[in-house]
């Protein structure tokens, strides 16, 4: 008898989780769309490359297309104001789990490096990234974040 009881059970629980995973990336608050403004301290790629400063060291990232959509591939190229040794890149969510993003990066010279990603969407309309990247320099890591939104409409 329990046999036939497992079979519910496992499908309620993966039902409660799979909703649970789909009202992940909803707008905690019901509020218009059009009261919501762009944060500025995102990043802008369409102003250019977005650029932070860690231990002296200055790096900037650049996405294309600009508007960084979701569900498509993406350009990502990380340039350094000095040689750095094991420069990683992972991409996720900002403001809520939407997993972890490695990015696969190719070294181009000793500075620039460039990798493809994609991610997903989400129904909320308003999706912040933050790609983190992180370096070793003198044997020491470490790390910064770029926070720019998804489907930027510019």
């Amino acid at each position: 008898m329990q046999v036939a009881h497992k079979p519910a059970v496992l499908c309620l629980a993966c039902s409660i989780l799979l909703g649970t995973f789909l009202l992940g990336c909803e707008p905690s608050q019901h509020e218009p769309q059009a009261s919501r403004a762009v944060d500025p301290s995102l990043c802008n790629f369409k102003s250019g490359p977005c650029a932070q400063s860690v231990a002296d060291v200055e790096i900037q990232l650049t996405i294309t297309p600009w508007q960084t959509p979701s569900e498509r591939p993406l350009q990502l190229s990380i340039q350094t104001s000095q040689p750095l040794s094991n420069i990683k890149v992972k991409v996720q969510g900002r403001d809520m789990f939407m997993g972890v993003i490695p990015v696969k990066l190719t070294q181009i010279d000793e500075n620039n490096h460039k990798g493809t990603l994609i991610y997903g969407s989400c129904s909320s309309n308003y999706m912040v990234w933050s790609a983190v990247v992180s370096y070793e320099l003198d044997g020491i890591e470490h790390f910064t974040n770029f926070d720019f939104l998804a489907d930027n409409p510019g």
